[in-house]
């Protein structure tokens, strides 16, 4: 069975960095990965001694795969509007798509990972090396990145209360809608609209979990019209209505 096992962020990738986890996995285990609006950067291991360092861009739909035997794989989900800045190209360009991150970065990226391949597994060692790496290789836009921090928190939205349309929060932002969406696309790498569906989405699935699946009050809670509508935009993003995917009647797995 994969576990996934949240770290505490180091003081030195917070401005970067927003969460950190170890995922342990058996081979065969089923992986599902749901639409995510965050950029990844992924360490793993195989059995075999094998390491990849790789960015994991933003996820559009769900996928669902057949596990390899990964005995070890670290996430660092990265800060909205971090992601531009450390991997320099715009986020679109990774989004549906696993990326080695020495493609983009070339030889610095092959020796970092050839020293955290040398970590053996070791967590908190293979952080230490990423902390002393990742803030020499990103640059700053102070006025840029705080835009986009709000309007991610602005669309993000909360149980209970509808998110604001994106021409409200442009004006709230004080920008005009076009400026934001350019903005928003290169440092998050999808549409405002594609980032609020999404958000829906994935804070539903978190609800059926916690509340249980009473789909009519879920409906209310994350900002749909109603019950339909919030099955219709589940299954375009999942591939399966909400009571399937809690079911676990899931797609087919695909080779991972």
């Amino acid at each position: 069975m994969s576990i996934e096992v949240p770290m505490t962020v180091p003081d030195g990738l917070r401005p970067l960095v927003k969460a950190v986890s170890v995922l342990r996995a058996s081979e065969g285990e089923p992986l599902v990965h749901v639409p995510d609006t965050d950029t990844s950067l992924v360490f793993r291991t195989t059995s075999a001694g094998a390491g990849d360092l790789l960015v994991v861009g933003p996820r559009t739909r769900a996928s669902y795969h057949a596990g390899k035997d990964i005995p070890f794989c670290l996430r660092l989900r990265l800060r909205p509007g971090a992601a531009r800045p450390l991997l320099g190209v715009s986020v679109s360009e990774v989004v549906d798509r696993v990326v080695r991150l020495g493609d983009l970065w070339g030889a610095p990226a092959d020796r970092l990972t050839a020293t955290l391949r040398r970590a053996d597994g070791d967590d908190a060692l293979v952080l230490k090396h990423l902390e002393t790496v990742l803030p020499t290789r990103t640059s700053t836009d102070g006025a840029k990145g705080e835009l986009v921090q709000a309007a991610v928190q602005a669309l993000s939205g909360r149980p209970g209360r509808r998110r604001a349309p994106v021409p409200a929060v442009a004006r709230h932002l004080a920008v005009s809608e076009r400026h934001l969406r350019t903005v928003f696309a290169d440092a998050i790498g999808l549409s405002p609209k594609h980032f609020e569906r999404i958000e829906r989405v994935r804070q539903a699935l978190l609800l059926a979990h916690d509340q249980g699946p009473r789909w009519a009050d879920l409906a209310a809670a994350t900002g749909y019209y109603d019950q339909s509508h919030m099955t219709a935009e589940f299954r375009t993003l999942m591939g399966v209505t909400p009571g399937a995917f809690l079911e676990g009647r899931t797609p087919a797995l695909r080779p991972c």
